[in-house]
């Protein structure tokens, strides 16, 4: 029988990014066959071209990347399981394996058994999704309603990344929100603020384009990230930091209100970090980490395809997988990009 191949993107060292053709295996009993529409570029894909590695997971050997796809099921799970042939759907990627290791159950985003589509965090890795067809787990996928396209499709993860953190705060009704870091998951933050009801939210980033689109997507007022004075005199109620920036936590400590929360989504670089946390202890602020999401990304499909969730702003360029290394580049340049899909 003749292997079957395709066009993947491939992380193979730092600065050592290529499209080739990759083997497409033959699923198992509850795995589908999706043909990927559109793939939205993420930071850890950038790290892992780069640096080689996403803070201590490390390329030990080439690597599909992605993990924000969408796309159409060519072949369904052959033990009936998962969406059937031609059905539209996009992407959970994280599969869980038993550990020993204590975690909340309810909270499966916490266990150190997850594997993550497009990760080095394990050898051998677990190899991504950006190719023209890949081998999911049945269990990954997840059906769109009727009208949701695959190009906003693509934005269901790391929108579901946003509504994690932003759920982590509670109720944002009536409130004033501040997000410290404007890129794609920043943008995304404000605009599951704005569904939630938030009054206020001001957005911050080092360069306009960003706010441009935070501003396109709900916020009510942006400012620079060097206008440290205007950010301390934000008191904000809530406080999200996208930035994953030292400086951008110090910044969302000083912008928060007396008695009010901290949800840090931002990952910042592993050793410690120089920032004013007496002032989190005299003004007793809550601090809380947020880490991807557990089942939010069905809430996200629901609201983009009921359009209660408007980010279609933050998509601002797409291009030909064969231009991976142009879309690499443009998407690491936060003064011209917000999220930037390849179309296979």
């Amino acid at each position: 029988m003749t292997t079957r191949t395709t066009t993947a993107v491939v992380a193979r060292g730092a600065g050592d990014l290529r499209v080739e053709r990759i083997d497409v295996r033959e699923p198992g009993p509850g795995e589908a066959v999706v043909a990927v529409a559109r793939g939205g570029i993420c930071g850890s894909d950038l790290h892992y071209w780069q640096h080689g590695a996403v803070g201590e997971s490390v390329l030990r050997a080439p690597m599909v990347l992605g993990h924000e796809v969408s796309g159409t099921v060519v072949r369904a799970a052959a033990d009936g399981t998962g969406p059937s042939e031609g059905t539209a759907v996009t992407v959970h990627p994280a599969t869980y394996e038993h550990t020993d290791v204590r975690f909340p159950e309810d909270r499966p985003n916490l266990s150190p058994g997850v594997r993550y589509l497009g990760s080095a965090a394990r050898f051998p890795h677990t190899e991504g999704a950006f190719a023209g067809e890949v081998v999911l787990p049945a269990s990954m996928l997840r059906e769109l309603p009727a009208g949701l396209d695959l190009r906003t499709a693509a934005l269901a993860e790391p929108a579901a990344v946003a509504l994690h953190a932003v759920s982590q705060a509670g109720d944002l009704s009536g409130k004033r929100v501040l997000v410290v870091g404007s890129g794609p998951i920043g943008a995304l933050v404000v605009a599951v603020a704005k569904r939630a009801g938030a009054a206020e939210i001001v957005a911050v980033d080092l360069h306009g384009k960003p706010l441009d689109i935070a501003e396109a997507v709900g916020a009510t007022r942006t400012l620079r990230a060097t206008e440290t004075d205007a950010i301390a005199a934000v008191d904000a109620d809530v406080t999200i930091e996208a930035s994953g920036n030292h400086r951008g936590l110090a910044s969302a400590i000083e912008g928060t209100t007396r008695g009010g929360t901290v949800v840090m989504v931002g990952l910042l670089p592993g050793g410690d970090q120089p920032v004013p946390v007496l002032h989190a202890i005299t003004r007793e602020l809550r601090l809380i980490g947020s880490l991807r999401f557990n089942d939010e990304i069905d809430e996200v499909i629901a609201a983009l395809a009921d359009g209660s969730l408007a980010v279609d702003p933050v998509i601002t360029h797409t291009f030909p997988v064969g231009d991976a290394l142009e879309a690499f580049t443009v998407a690491a340049d936060a003064s011209m990009s917000g999220k930037v899909l390849l179309a296979f």
